[in-house]
């Protein structure tokens, strides 16, 4: 699949949706399709207080989608339209997925204007663990190795 310069409609459809999502009362101002070989595979919205899952953002919903619908869990070849630049939740989702590229609109800034500001997560994940606000702490890592031990010897493993 060959990349294209970004194209309006498609971003003009996660838009929409994300203004729908609104104006309905299901959700934040957030939304994304997901574009293969010039067709919508994957759209979702932010359906994070209608679901009580705060992981449901725009893009990962759309991520989802796609992967289900075209029975796979890589995206490769695959583009991301989001009316806002992801969060770095979102921004790992579609680094996992493999994504071919991501269009947004609105910025970071502007998301942070309307009330949603990741300012606070890019500080955190700079910092050391230790001085971090939410404690993470390591233990039975030796314990916990095992189940790598297991994946490494598995014949039956799919590498992702």
């Amino acid at each position: 699949m060959n990349l294209t310069a970004p194209n309006p409609e498609f971003m003009r459809r996660a838009i929409w949706l994300a203004t729908d999502n609104v104006v309905s009362g299901r959700g934040g101002p957030f939304a994304a399709v997901i574009v293969r070989d010039g067709k919508i595979v994957g759209e979702g919205v932010n359906t994070v207080t209608a679901t009580q899952d705060p992981t449901a953002h725009g893009e990962v919903n759309a991520i989802r989608a796609a992967c289900k619908a075209l029975g796979t869990f890589t995206l490769a070849g695959c583009e991301l339209y989001t009316s806002c630049e992801p969060c770095p939740m979102c921004l790992a989702a579609a680094y996992w997925a493999r994504l071919s590229a991501v269009y947004y609109s609105c910025s970071a800034a502007d998301a942070a204007r309307a009330g949603f500001d990741d300012a606070f997560l890019y500080q955190e994940f700079c910092r050391d663990k230790a001085a971090r606000s939410l404690p993470a702490t390591q233990f039975l890592g030796g314990e916990a190795w095992a189940s790598f031990a297991v994946w490494i010897a598995s014949e039956s493993k799919v590498k992702y």
